[in-house]
């Protein structure tokens, strides 16, 4: 028996998209004459649909697309990602279903059980769950089919939820032949890897072989990496679809395979991750030009590599926006960073503008001391230049906040969070370094003084980061412990041996700057938790 795993890249809405894409993997699957090929969850109508699942005219036009999907499948089955009304028409009027085709008829539909609402996901928000798992009659095989989270709480793998039921028990008092798996799976570190290990698991205990299609691809601010695989019935990893890119994995179960490894670099993927992210909400949205202020920074230096890799060099403008307290040797840095990208760039003193801001202001202040408003001002005639260029050459702005600022306020309000795209917002402070290295592994990318010179936002004479704030692998870590690990302010600083005051400070931050992250542009999710989605505390509060 011969499968092809098509492992395509949607988009949410794109139902003539979607559907062409499914039927050239149809086609593709023909042609290597495959038996069965599968597709990812929801991959008519891109993951996640969200309320769009609540338009009427949306969930009708499905149900046509379905029927010329059903009409391409002649010689050939087919199971495919969908939204379906609720036959049962009980609480929710649709499900998340797996269409089962075979030779231009649909066999019928197996719903999707545990439906997920922790982190970035809300489907008891639109779907019915499903009371059973089935086996069904497949080429000539009994095959099990799940959707995504379906198998995941056979293992430790889900944390956050409990179900009333485990649907790979459902499938083991049906002694499947083979288990399918229709997921779109977003991208985290080492997320593949817990991905091969729940396979691995499933097919332990049902002894056969298990196949999991997952979506690749960014849409918004998730990225789904791909990486379908097989795992045969000696729960050995055979068969590993690529990365970060479309691939069209053809498995044949009638021939005994030898075990695989998948072994990743951790800074690879996240560089791959991002790049993806970026080049998907460019593409998707019809826009192929970015630009961004170009500071001399680490943030700005990497932003702008990831940029030109995702989106090429002739679509990326760096825009150079010098004050009074901007070194000559970072002006240089910069300079020589756009020279070595290959980019074009603009340089645009903003002195006259920040003196005229300081003249018009002066009475008002008059009796004040200069402080942090004198200095956000700069980061907000900056935003507006670059909010000027996206309005006049249609670009998306890119911002250059890093997760580590952001958590702890280090960003200004309409300046620094300026953009339609905040691309290492869920990238901390060490991993940007980490990701400047890479781009430097061959050749030199990022001028080294980017990278060994200490951070300053140079808003003022001889500023450092470290004046404001701790060190950042400090900050990092306590970010990953409060805000992806949800540890307590006490254990956080009883395991790394900080201080209770530093560990609370740091906290306090996060919560205080709440009210600006929830005026950021959107953000690529790379991590466990992100602060632009999937992370819900409220902006008033009195706990912390």
């Amino acid at each position: 028996m011969r499968v092809c795993l098509a492992q395509i890249n949607p988009t949410v809405g794109d139902l003539e998209g979607n559907c062409q894409l499914i039927l050239d993997g149809i086609a593709k699957a023909k042609s290597l004459k495959a038996d069965l090929v599968l597709f990812p969850e929801l991959a008519l109508s891109g993951y996640p649909p969200d309320d769009f699942l609540l338009l009427s005219d949306f969930t009708k036009a499905i149900d046509e697309y379905l029927e010329k999907i059903v009409e391409a499948s002649e010689g050939i089955s087919v199971v495919v990602g969908t939204p379906k009304m609720n036959p049962q028409g009980r609480h929710l009027k649709l499900c998340n279903s797996a269409a089962i085709i075979h030779d231009r008829t649909l066999i019928g539909l197996q719903d999707k059980s545990l439906l997920p609402t922790y982190d970035v996901f809300d489907e008891l928000r639109y779907f019915e769950p499903a009371c059973k798992n089935f086996v069904w009659n497949l080429c000539g095989k009994k095959i099990g089919v799940t959707i995504c989270e379906d198998i995941w709480y056979h293992t430790p793998m889900v944390r956050d939820a409990a179900y009333h039921r485990d649907p790979v028990e459902d499938l083991e008092e049906q002694f499947p032949d083979l288990v399918i798996n229709l997921s779109a799976s977003p991208f985290r570190p080492g997320r593949s890897q817990e991905r091969i290990e729940t396979c691995k698991g499933v097919s332990k205990t049902l002894k056969c072989p298990v196949l999991l299609c997952n979506q690749v691809g960014g849409n918004d601010s998730l990225i789904f990496d791909g990486y379908s695989m097989a795992v045969n019935e000696n729960a050995e990893l055979i068969n590993l679809a690529k990365g970060f890119e479309e691939d069209f994995l053809t498995v044949d179960l009638s021939y005994p395979s030898e075990e695989i490894s998948h072994d990743v670099d951790q800074t690879e993927e996240l560089r791959k991750a991002l790049v993806l992210g970026i080049r998907d909400y460019f593409h998707k949205l019809g826009f192929s030009k970015a630009c961004l202020g170009i500071s001399g920074g680490i943030d700005s230096a990497v932003v702008a590599a990831l940029a030109t890799e995702a989106l090429g060099k002739e679509n990326v403008l760096g825009i150079l926006m010098p004050s009074r307290y901007n070194p000559e040797s970072g002006i240089e840095d910069a300079k020589q960073l756009v020279d070595n990208l290959g980019i074009d760039h603009r340089m645009i003193s903003i002195e006259k503008p920040f003196q005229c801001y300081l003249d018009l202001l002066e009475p008002q202040f008059e009796g004040k001391q200069q402080d942090a408003t004198e200095e956000n001002l700069q980061a907000r005639i900056r935003g507006m230049i670059l909010m000027a260029f996206s309005n006049k050459f249609g670009y998306i702005v890119l911002s250059t906040g890093n997760k580590s600022e952001l958590a702890t306020g280090f960003a200004t309000l309409y300046g620094d969070t300026v953009g339609g795209l905040a691309v290492i917002s869920d990238v901390t402070k060490m991993n940007v370094y980490a990701l400047a290295e890479s781009y430097n592994a061959e050749e030199e990318v990022i001028p080294q003084n980017i990278i060994e010179k200490p951070p300053s936002a140079e808003l003022r004479e001889g500023q450092l980061d470290s004046d404001s704030l701790p060190d950042y692998d400090v900050i990092d870590t306590v970010v990953r412990a409060y805000v992806e690990e949800h540890m307590c302010p006490q254990a956080i600083a009883d395991k790394f041996g900080y201080s209770i005051d530093l560990v609370e400070d740091l906290i306090k931050r996060i919560h205080r700057n709440e009210y600006k992250r929830r005026q950021m542009a959107p953000g690529l999710r790379v991590s466990s938790r992100a602060f632009t989605i999937g992370r819900r505390f409220p902006i008033v509060q009195k706990w912390v």
